[in-house]
């Protein structure tokens, strides 16, 4: 997975201590300034964010699309990942996105006065909805 600008948003990897990082592994987030943290031993429940998100992925978007190969499923994901960071609300941000700045409050919008507009994403498969 191409990472590009986001690269430089990036502080930290966690991941597990398989033996299959090895220390290559490892240098190459070194080399661009990321912490890379492994989680405690015999701690099963140490990536429990991370299978909160492939549940989330598995659930709104791979149980409801078929994928037709790799070059797809990296649109897809991309295109996905774009929602998910700035558009999805998120229940432990306040139903915010990620992306939002929390020092900024969030505008409140009168519906009786305003249309709201539907912007279909991934096909039609999720929607995005805005003030008009």
């Amino acid at each position: 997975m191409d990472l590009g600008a986001r690269m430089d948003t990036l502080r930290f990897v966690i991941r597990d201590r398989d033996s299959k990082y090895t220390l290559a592994f490892d240098s190459v987030f070194d080399a661009e300034g990321i912490q890379v943290m492994t989680t405690p031993p015999r701690a099963p429940r140490a990536n429990a964010i991370c299978e909160r998100v492939i549940g989330t992925l598995r659930r709104e978007l791979l149980d409801r699309i078929l994928i037709l190969g790799p070059g797809h499923l990296r649109r897809v994901m991309a295109e996905y990942a774009i929602h998910y960071n700035a558009h999805r609300p998120h229940q432990s941000l306040g139903q915010r996105s990620p992306d939002t700045d929390p020092a900024v409050p969030a505008p409140i919008i009168d519906l009786a006065g305003n249309r709201i507009r539907r912007r279909p994403v991934l096909g039609r498969l999720i929607n995005e909805y805005e003030a008009a």
